[in-house]
């Protein structure tokens, strides 16, 4: 073949290509064979390609040599690409072989994408790819010179120190367009000044120059043009900051005077040339400013401020038609992930990621965004970033303006696949629309539509002081607001607190936004000055993040739910304010009242673990701690909105608490392991874990409530003076010894989100003097022949909560002997009744007119000290009396066996279950377990009338 292919093509373009061929023979170049099939297609699309054909007479065999239908291959090109750069001797000709290799290469990839020889998702991970090794290798290049002339940087233990280069935007995360600008910023790790140069000269100018040099090699206009439009302008301080920044300075410039836009375009930086492991160490050192710890709407409306910033440019410089800025276009769908990622990516270190494409799906996964969203997103971005390639590939200009022209029309047309303009632009029109609608759903304002009307007006000047107090208290009476005057001063109060007059302006304009939305859902709901003064709380917990304003402000439900449950319970109100992290509890009602199951909580649990490094256990303890009070959140608000009856609310704090142990063992047990290796058994094999932890009390009883500690006894079932089988091998009791501090550490520690749980070991053998960890065997012995009466006692309650299933048997068995041990019943009765005085004159309320629900006599604790006694006097020939650790399930037991009769076991299970749900109310409300003598009268007679029964006691 001779001649360029012409089939297929519009007249208009087959008289383009035609020109282009015309201007290629009067050159006196020749094209191989390979490449005519394709050439009309590519010189239709792309006037750039057909220059540099006309250029560069060896362009054609190159191309045909490349080869071709294969994508970069990352060794192959870096192995090119430095031996013509070693080759260079000075910064010319650094110049001039930097820019022959950047037009070879994006003739092939322009090629490649206008031929159909690749799909958008491999045009921009090739071009990134080439981004990335022309910059690292011109930069190794200057770095060489540089200190040849200069000296080396080295840190304070002698080792180089080199420059960082750091990538933004679509470089950043490896999304290159065909004719983009690259943002960089540079940096270095450590400061200091360079000996045995001609002159001396500190980092900080080594640096500056050597990046200055890296944007002439890159940037310069010469006469083979540039290789990368280089913006700076994204380094702190901006224009007037300092072309190269030490770490330490960057992340302080960050922690003090970093603003919102420049969080987003954090989410995008990626090293690319110089020491990219410093550059990895930078992230991690910046992340906590791009990613806040709590969930942060706040990005919301920052997105929107900075949407209509770019709206309005574009409206004013008339450019509707980008499809890049323009309605429905590309920078949408980045605002949609971004807003995601700032928003949950504290949370969830998956979403810290740049690429676009592959955040997308995780949104999915995560519950952020319905699948078939998704699908339209990616469809839609993908769809946007081919036409935008198509545009640039034409002149290889950076521009995404749609054509104005009817040639240029069919160019695009004929370049993205189509047949005809009016189908090409339906197909366009449809994607913009759906990300026009979905990010209307996602970012636009909730309020942006609905006009102002009247009573929100009102509200607004009530809150910011502008009526009379009589026409405020009016106001608030009308919409529904008890104890007007009072809440009115809280109002006020809040208005005019110091924490409120030194707000930030954005945060005063959140909080002018929600406060009429709160005042008009206190009054819808019909409360009063309590529930005011618990939310005016709240508001000034959260009144310098005010990201927790905002998703209040973006999400009217949540803000209902904050009033009814704060309105319920002072204790689910102060939480609230203690961790507002909760919030994001509220934004789904059908999961806030209704827990999920004991499976559900451990795969939850799991899940949430899997996205922190294994050897992060700060961050471990964090996940479990938000975890436990959301679930806490999620089981009080049941409870007091009555969805959930007590034996159900008990239930899921001890499946909480269970969840919680077991996953705690395994991030003890596993550090311990990797170090020293596994304990064994008295058989030779390892222990896995061998190990169990033990629930006494409540937690054994399956009777926790919202603010019990853990009665906890750790169990061993290894070989006794064995040691690990790890290279720092230590005694198995050791190793034990460690696990058992490392749970209790986990677990008891206060973090910035508060303690998991307060944990009591002392029920261990021999109390506190005894070890943390015992072994099977010696737990064994104490039991049978040194346990006290009372520790017996203790052991009815007693089941196993974490650990291993072999352990858990053994310490079933064990439980199951001693329980149905033979006792001498006088001094059994004895024993109980002493150690019950005991706690009465310590423990019970001694005030007249008052019944303390558990201490008191006819109280909980009668009721488990005769459950108790009857498991341990009769368990010897009824050992089924050992299957059931709760109270309720054994006074059914003790009854069914006739041991004690129905009407009292039904008797003492109605007082049993009225007072703990007394006390779970008390518990919310914050005040203690003690009630009027009044109530429960009748039932605590009954109680003390089978107690005498019971233990032979008098009457008098």
């Amino acid at each position: 073949m001779t001649e360029p292919d012409y089939s297929g093509l519009p007249d208009e373009l087959s008289v383009l290509v035609t020109r282009h061929w015309q201007r290629f023979q009067e050159a006196g170049h020749t094209l191989p064979d390979a490449l005519f099939a394709d050439l009309s297609r590519v010189w239709a699309g792309s006037d750039y390609v057909a220059e540099q054909f006309i250029r560069d007479a060896g362009l054609g065999e190159w191309l045909a040599a490349s080869p071709l239908k294969q994508r970069l291959d990352p060794g192959t090109l870096a192995g090119d690409v430095r031996r013509q750069v070693i080759a260079c001797d000075d910064e010319d000709s650094l110049k001039s072989v930097l820019r022959r290799l950047r037009h070879r290469h994006m003739v092939r990839l322009i090629w490649r994408d206008l031929a159909r020889l690749d799909d958008y998702h491999a045009l921009v991970a090739d071009l990134s790819l080439l981004a990335d090794t022309l910059i690292s290798t011109a930069l190794e290049r200057l770095h060489e010179w540089a200190c040849e002339r200069n000296g080396t940087p080295v840190d304070e233990h002698g080792y180089p120190v080199k420059l960082v280069v750091l990538a933004m935007g679509k470089l950043g995360a490896r999304e290159l367009n065909l004719s983009s600008d690259i943002d960089l910023i540079f940096a270095y790790e450590h400061e200091g000044e360079i000996e045995g140069g001609r002159r001396s000269l500190t980092h900080h100018q080594f640096f500056l120059r050597l990046g200055q040099q890296l944007i002439k090699a890159l940037d310069q206009n010469t006469a083979d043009g540039f290789v990368f439009r280089t913006d700076m302008r994204l380094r702190p301080w901006g224009k007037s900051g300092a072309l190269a920044v030490g770490f330490d300075a960057m992340e302080s410039y960050y922690e003090t005077q970093g603003r919102e836009w420049e969080r987003y375009a954090l989410i995008k930086m990626r090293p690319v040339a110089g020491d990219l492991e410093a550059g990895t160490r930078l992230i991690e050192r910046l992340n906590p400013f791009v990613y806040r710890r709590y969930i942060d709407y706040g990005a919301f409306e920052s997105l929107r401020e900075m949407k209509g910033l770019i709206e309005r440019e574009v409206n004013r410089k008339g450019i509707q038609a980008d499809v890049k800025l323009g309605a429905g276009g590309i920078r949408e769908v980045e605002f949609i992930v971004q807003a995601f990622q700032l928003i949950r990516g504290g949370q969830l270190p998956s979403l810290r990621q740049p690429n676009l494409i592959q955040v997308l799906p995780l949104l999915g996964e995560e519950g952020l965004l319905p699948d078939d969203v998704i699908d339209e997103l990616r469809g839609a971005y993908v769809f946007l970033r081919d036409v935008e390639h198509r545009l640039q590939a034409l002149a290889d200009k950076q521009t995404q303006r749609l054509p104005d022209d009817e040639l240029g029309w069919q160019r695009l047309t004929y370049a993205m696949g189509f047949s005809a303009r009016a189908a090409f632009e339906r197909a366009l029109r449809r994607h913009r629309e759906q990300v026009r609608f979905h990010f209307s759903q996602v970012i636009a304002d909730p309020q942006q539509e609905a006009e102002v009307n009247e009573a929100d007006r009102e509200l607004l000047d009530l809150w910011l002081g502008e009526v009379d107090d009589a026409d405020a208290l009016a106001h608030l009476q009308a919409i529904g607001v008890q104890d007007a005057d009072q809440v009115l001063a809280l109002l006020v109060q809040l208005r005019e607190s110091r924490s409120v007059q030194n707000m930030q302006r954005i945060g005063r304009e959140r909080l002018d936004r929600l406060m009429p939305l709160l005042i008009e859902a206190l009054g819808y709901q019909g409360h009063g000055a309590v529930t005011a003064a618990r939310l005016i709380a709240f508001i000034e917990a959260v009144v310098r993040r005010s990201a927790y304003i905002a998703l209040l402000v973006e999400n009217p439900g949540a803000l209902a739910q904050l009033v009814k449950l704060s309105g319920a319970s002072p204790w689910i109100a102060e939480r609230l304010a203690r961790h507002p992290v909760l919030l994001d509890e509220l934004l789904d009602v059908s999961t806030l009242y209704s827990p999920p199951a004991r499976t559900e909580l451990d795969d939850e649990l799991r899940q949430q673990l899997l996205r922190v490094p294994e050897d992060d256990l700060e961050q471990q303890m964090e996940v479990l701690r938000n975890f436990k009070q959301a679930h806490l959140l999620r089981v009080s608000a049941s409870e007091v909105t009555e969805v959930l009856p007590l034996m159900k609310v008990s239930d899921y704090l001890t499946w909480l608490a269970e969840s919680v142990l077991n996953q705690v063992v395994m991030l003890a047990w596993e550090p311990l392991v990797e170090r020293h290796g596994r304990p064994v058994r008295d058989d030779g094999q390892p222990c896995s874990p061998d190990f169990v932890v033990v629930g006494y009390g409540k937690l054994g009883g399956i009777e926790l409530g919202h603010n019990s500690d853990l009665d906890l006894v750790f169990l061993h079932d290894a070989a006794a003076g064995g040691m690990t089988d790890g290279e720092k091998s230590v005694s198995n009791e050791q190793f034990y010894a460690r696990l058992g501090q490392r749970i209790v550490h986990i677990l008891a520690t206060r973090t910035m989100s508060g303690q998991l749980y307060e944990v009591d070991t002392r029920l261990r053998p021999s109390g506190s003097s005894g070890l943390l960890v015992s072994s099977m065997e010696a737990f064994h012995k104490y039991q049978l022949h040194d346990a006290w009466t009372w520790e017996h006692q203790a052991l009815v309650r007693a089941r196993v909560v974490a650990g291993c299933n072999r352990a858990r048997q053994a310490f079933d068995a064990i439980r199951h002997e001693v329980l149905c041990k033979k006792r001498d019943q006088e001094a059994l009765r004895h024993d109980v009744l002493a150690m019950r005085e005991k706690m009465v004159d310590h423990l019970s309320s001694h005030k007249e007119g008052q019944f303390h629900l558990k201490q008191d006599p006819g109280g909980i604790v009668d009721i488990e000290f005769m459950v108790q006694y009857g498991v341990l006097r009769w368990a010897s020939s009824h050992g089924e009396l050992t299957r059931f650790t709760d109270n309720v399930r054994l006074l059914e037991t003790l009854a069914a066996l006739e041991l004690m009769p129905a009407q009292d076991a039904g008797l003492l299970r109605e007082a049993y279950l009225a007072y703990r749900s007394a006390a779970h109310r008390a518990s919310l409300r914050k005040v203690k377990s003690i009630v009027d003598d009044t109530e429960f009268r009748d039932l605590r007679e009954g109680v003390r009338a089978i107690w005498k029964q019971w233990f032979g006691l008098p009457d008098a």
